[in-house]
């Protein structure tokens, strides 16, 4: 029988951690798996009249690469349709952006925003300068951790917010000295109140936003990613997207369970396992247990320095575990959000109590501070670490001179992100990109996580330097760990036969470059399913 496809290169590359001497250097696919990996005895074996034959010379293929956790649709659409924020540090800035923006648009018309630094705001985040410069204006502005939103008092009228509204978690419209919203809006549930009021996006366009993006994620050289989300309209767009063609790579997509929800919104949750089109799927449950703490919602064992970041977002912390539960005895994986080191341990313990889905292990997200007592609970309970070192890297200072580190103090700051701790516990470590919250260049973040500094701020002081990992780590980082959170250790995350043939094409083997090389490395190409989706090589997406 032969191949549809044999794919030759200068080396194939597994990122094993002990890997020995290989000269693998042509994979053969058919029926969109990999049936033969060698040298030139694979195309004697498997080539035919009818096998295409595909050679990059000089050319790396890799494991595909899978970002551990993203935000595809709701992202693509905010980026498509809203202002861009990212890299103003001065309230200045975000006003003039602002002002050019209203200049395109209709008069009374929503302005929308997002990745909003909330350290422009000296005296704390605040929509009523807004009003002060642009009176009258609707202004919506998410901040840069996607938790909370900075709204003008033209946007609170319409939208009718008293302060008076309460919620089931702990969201909050918050108030300023004259018991009146301040335009600071935390947390999902408060958010939604505002959101609801934003421009409708038509299918068609929110479907162009979310292709075009996924393909420039593949450019980048991801063949996959996990969407920690399946809001609305996400079931919508895929399937328009697939109406018409493909997506660029396969989205595995696990449904937000809210915080203080019962078990009516579990059974939904649950019955929607399994939905799914060619490239797309649904499969596990995600969970916030704490916010962020960046506006005091994380939940930490002690409070911060406002003496706020010691609550979990789930009132009832019983229904947390009741509904772990309930998803663990269905077969059904989870994925808690946890920043703060209370939430963490929590999300542990409940693990410990109620054991692992038979389909996926547990995950727990962000991590974003916790004690060296927690670390070698994750190997122990074979707990999936996922953790954005880029985070780290771009949202935090080495001098803790910004709004996380000032919050949380520095001990807990200097526990942030522990890649390397984690790893060296034994943890499974997944690393994401949290897009549209992070970089989405998956090449930039592995890099930033080898180097604890932005890879593109050569000047910038690296933030916890003792946690970089080495390349090699980085990378199974983003292939085979991804494919084990998934449960899928079998059919992703390495080029072995029997493995889908989801595979990336670096000009040169990342192993032999320094992270700065690494993120300008071009993708020559990717594969999903053995389908080829050549790139124009260039040095980094947008």
């Amino acid at each position: 029988m032969n191949a549809d496809l044999i794919v030759r290169v200068a080396r194939v590359e597994n990122f094993d951690p002990a890997p020995g001497p290989r000269t693998d250097t042509v994979v053969a696919v058919q029926d969109g798996d990999i049936v033969a990996v060698g040298g030139q005895e694979v195309v004697r074996s498997w080539a035919g009249a009818a096998t295409d034959l595909l050679e990059f010379p000089g050319a790396t293929l890799t494991p595909g690469l899978t970002d551990a956790h993203a935000h595809p649709v709701w992202g693509a659409i905010e980026v498509g349709t809203g202002l861009d924020l990212g890299g103003l540090t001065t309230l200045d800035a975000v006003y003039a952006r602002i002002a050019d923006r209203l200049a395109e648009q209709a008069p009374g018309a929503w302005l929308t925003g997002f990745d909003l630094d909330v350290n422009v705001f000296e005296a704390g985040p605040t929509g009523r300068p807004l009003e002060q410069r642009f009176p009258g204006v609707p202004i919506s502005l998410m901040t840069r951790d996607a938790h909370s939103l900075v709204i003008s008092p033209a946007a609170v009228d319409r939208i009718g917010l008293t302060g008076a509204e309460t919620f089931d978690d702990a969201s909050e419209i918050v108030l300023g000295p004259d018991g009146r919203p301040n335009g600071f809006v935390v947390e999902l549930r408060a958010m939604d109140l505002v959101l609801a009021h934003y421009p409708e996006v038509p299918l068609p366009v929110a479907a162009g936003h979310v292709a075009a993006r996924l393909r420039e994620f593949a450019a980048t050289g991801l063949t996959g990613l996990h969407a920690l989300d399946f809001a609305a309209p996400s079931e919508e767009v895929y399937r328009e997207i697939e109406r018409t063609g493909e997506l660029a790579l396969r989205v595995r997509c696990s449904p937000l369970v809210p915080a203080d929800s019962g078990p009516e919104v579990w059974e939904a949750v649950a019955a929607q396992q399994g939905i799914g089109g060619r490239r797309w799927h649904v499969a596990g449950a995600k969970f916030m247990l704490d916010g962020t703490a960046d506006n005091g919602s994380a939940w930490f064992e002690h409070p911060d320095v406002l003496g706020q970041n010691r609550r979990p977002l789930w009132k009832d912390v019983a229904g947390y575990r009741q509904a772990v539960r309930f998803f663990t005895g269905r077969g059904i994986p989870t994925a808690t959000h946890a920043i703060g080191d209370q939430a963490v341990r929590t999300a542990l313990d409940v693990i410990e109590e109620c054991g692992h889905a038979g389909s996926a292990p547990h995950r727990i997200e962000h991590i974003e501070s916790i004690p060296d007592d927690l670390l070698p609970r994750f190997a122990a309970l074979g707990v999936v670490a996922g953790l954005q070192p880029a985070h780290a890297t771009r949202m935090t200072r080495a001098d803790q001179r910004d709004n996380w580190s000032h919050r949380i103090g520095p001990r807990r700051a200097a526990h942030g992100w522990r890649t390397r701790d984690l790893l060296d516990h034994g943890a499974v470590v997944a690393i994401g990109s949290d897009w549209p919250v992070g970089v989405g260049d998956p090449r930039a973040v592995l890099a930033d996580s080898q180097l604890r500094r932005p890879v593109d701020r050569p000047s910038t002081a690296p933030v916890q330097p003792g946690q970089r990992i080495s390349a090699r780590e980085a990378y199974a980082a983003m292939t085979r760990a991804p494919a084990l959170a998934a449960g899928a250790t079998g059919r992703l995350g390495r080029i072995a036969p029997g493995h889908l043939a989801d595979l990336t094409v670096f000009a040169r083997n990342p192993l032999d470059l320094t992270p700065e090389q690494q993120a300008v490395n071009p993708v020559l190409a990717t594969l999903v399913g053995g389908s080829v989706l050549r790139h124009s090589p260039r040095e980094r997406a947008s």
